[in-house]
């Protein structure tokens, strides 16, 4: 044949001998290394449908296109969680709760937290444990102190969906007006937890878990006391009220709470109340301005937390009144200076209300990573506080 060399034959059975062998040597590898990828993605895609049906079941955020919540995502091949191609095409780790079959190094959980404000001592404390319980966790928390403002909650949250954040925390400031916001996350596919107050929504499937007190059983606590307290009494008792944020949820509970319980009682009358934005300053304001308008007439208390009590008590104090004595105060919260106050008789009661949240949302953060199911309320429990139990727990009081 044209062009064919008579050596030309033994030298390509040589070079075939030679690629066969080469072949041989590096099989094992490669098929080792293709199975080893097939278990990943196997983990992967476990991790995924646990996560899911975690997030339905908690009533969590799985939006209709079934992007799961960030942290537990599996992002397409090739790419990183923000959708950029890595520079080696390979898909870079990341934390998915548990490790889903692989060795690579995870990330640690980002938690995006909005806080309502620093009104109260009960707030800072609120604060201080969550910053205090990410840290001892291992999350990454990314704190935001909306100073009592809704609008800046929703600019916060904004930004913690920008930043691809794995949960978001809300400590709402109001009740009302979340829907939009919170559809908003549930389109990032992020798990919402709410804590401390409420939030109203027709869609309880946008956010996972709530966690904190029960408002109106402290308003009940605090109305029962009253009852005992005044069950000598023949009336007419004169009560006042120092509420807080209009449209909060501490303040709409504990109000209800307390009027459900004293109401039907025919010896008691309501005569005002005022809101106070939980403040100490606003508390002894609008005491002194209830204290001229009523005067002698105002028997007892009900202040819906411990700072509008403090003020509540420089106010009657001024007035020439003895608190405690003169008017029985009852409050919500259990702070120290609160319970002070109670030791020395300006206080008669005080009901518990925990602020020390931090450990609870780590636990439910974490759970909700490893694609656990919460309950959809999370209650801690609380106390009611008299001036012999005050004595008990104030040396040990972390706030």
């Amino acid at each position: 044949m044209k062009g064919y060399h008579k050596d030309s034959k033994p030298l390509f059975l040589w070079l075939l001998k030679l690629i066969l062998a080469v072949c041989v040597v590096t099989l094992p590898t490669g098929c080792s290394t293709v199975r080893m990828g097939n278990e990943d993605t196997a983990g992967s895609h476990r991790h995924e449908n646990r996560i899911g049906e975690a997030g339905r079941s908690a009533g969590g955020m799985m939006p209709e296109d079934g992007a799961i919540p960030r942290g537990g995502a599996v992002p397409e091949e090739g790419l990183s969680l923000d959708g950029r191609l890595s520079s080696d095409g390979i898909m870079p780790s990341h934390r998915v709760g548990q490790s889903g079959g692989t060795d690579m190094p995870s990330r640690p959980i980002v938690l995006g937290f909005s806080q309502l404000g620093s009104e109260s001592d009960w707030r800072n404390a609120n604060s201080q444990s969550v910053k205090e319980a990410a840290k001892e966790a291992g999350i990454t928390l990314i704190f935001d102190n909306a100073e009592q403002s809704q609008r800046k909650q929703f600019e916060a949250i904004r930004s913690f969906i920008q930043q691809k954040v794995d949960v978001i925390a809300i400590a709402p400031v109001v009740q009302s007006g979340w829907e939009g916001i919170l559809s908003e996350i549930q389109e990032a596919g992020i798990p919402v937890i709410i804590v401390d107050r409420t939030v109203d929504t027709a869609d309880a499937s946008q956010y996972v878990t709530l966690i904190g007190s029960d408002f109106y059983e402290e308003g009940q606590k605090a109305g029962k006391y009253v009852l005992d307290k005044m069950a000598a009494s023949t009336g007419p008792i004169g009560i006042v009220e120092l509420k807080g944020t209009e449209g909060s949820t501490p303040s709409i509970d504990r109000g209800r709470g307390f009027h459900d319980t004293i109401t039907g009682t025919d010896k008691f009358v309501f005569l005002g109340s005022e809101y106070a934005d939980f403040t100490h300053e606003q508390g002894k304001d609008k005491m002194r301005s209830l204290l001229y308008r009523l005067g002698g007439d105002i028997d007892v208390l009900f202040s819906h937390n411990d700072d509008m009590a403090l003020g509540a008590i420089e106010a009657m104090e001024e007035y020439g009144l003895q608190p405690g004595k003169d008017i029985v105060i009852v409050s919500v919260d259990g702070t120290r200076k609160a319970l002070e106050q109670l030791i020395k008789g300006k206080i008669n009661c005080v009901v518990e209300c925990n602020p020390l949240l931090g450990p609870n949302l780590m636990q439910a953060v974490n759970e909700i990573m490893e694609g656990r199911t919460l309950p959809k309320r999370i209650v801690t429990p609380e106390s009611v506080f008299t001036e012999v139990t005050a004595e008990r727990e104030i040396s040990s009081r972390k706030y």
